[in-house]
């Protein structure tokens, strides 16, 4: 079995059941938003107004030990996982965290559960699919 990391939006309504899935076929699975001993990183942990933020306060915050804090938790994760799952929609962070786990050289997959703009760069991942359980069966192949 592998070990995932599901990438996706924290406004993803099948982010869960993509944990859920995986873990029920015994992958063991980083969820960005329950991570080990600890809650996932929000911005507005840091300010209930960050959605007005200025791009200096945007870039300043970078440096707040809970951002440095979910960083590093999604960064490790990322660092120990064999897989990535980019669930969509999705947003700036999830497409960046799976495009560099392509580049490092990991198993990548695009699940497409909806209809979604179309976007040429996906071809670079292994799997890309509407069938979670087609991509779940691919991933246990690589890693037998």
């Amino acid at each position: 079995m592998a070990k995932i990391y599901v990438a996706s939006s924290w406004r993803n309504k099948y982010h869960q059941n993509v944990v859920e899935f995986l873990r029920a076929k015994g992958h063991e699975v980083y969820d960005f938003r329950n991570p080990p001993q600890k809650t996932g990183f929000a911005w507005s942990q840091i300010d209930p107004d960050w959605e007005n933020w200025t791009t200096g306060e945007y870039i300043g915050s970078l440096d707040h030990p809970l951002a440095v804090e979910g960083f590093e938790s999604d960064m490790g994760a990322m660092d120990w996982a064999d897989a990535c799952v980019l669930v969509l929609p999705a947003g700036r962070s999830a497409n960046t965290e799976a495009g560099w786990m392509r580049g490092a050289g990991k198993f990548t997959a695009v699940y497409i559960p909806e209809k979604q703009e179309p976007e040429l760069m996906y071809r670079m991942h292994d799997v890309i699919s509407d069938s979670l359980p087609f991509i779940e069966s691919r991933i246990s192949k690589h890693f037998k």
